[in-house]
C-alpha cells in the first residue's frame, strides 16, 4: 500500500479535493484538520486566536 497525503487548496471545496485523489488513484482513509492561529495584540495584552485551518486527506492506492 502506497500512501499520500492530499491539502485542501485555498479557495477549493473537499469534493473537489476527494475527486482529485480518485483521479490520481487513491481513497481517502483519514480526515486530518489542523487549526492556524495567530497574534492579535489588545490593550497591551498579546492573545492567540484561531484564524483558520488545514484540512488533509491521507489516502491509500492497493496495488496489486
Amino acid at each position: 500500500m502506497k500512501k499520500k497525503r492530499f491539502t485542501v487548496a485555498e479557495g477549493e471545496t473537499i469534493a473537489a479535493c476527494l475527486a482529485r485523489m480518485k483521479q490520481e488513484g487513491y481513497r481517502p482513509i483519514r480526515r486530518i484538520e489542523q487549526p492556524i492561529f495567530r497574534e492579535v495584540e489588545t490593550n497591551g495584552e498579546t492573545m492567540v486566536e484561531p484564524c483558520g485551518r488545514i484540512i488533509e486527506f491521507e489516502g491509500v492506492r492497493d496495488e496489486p
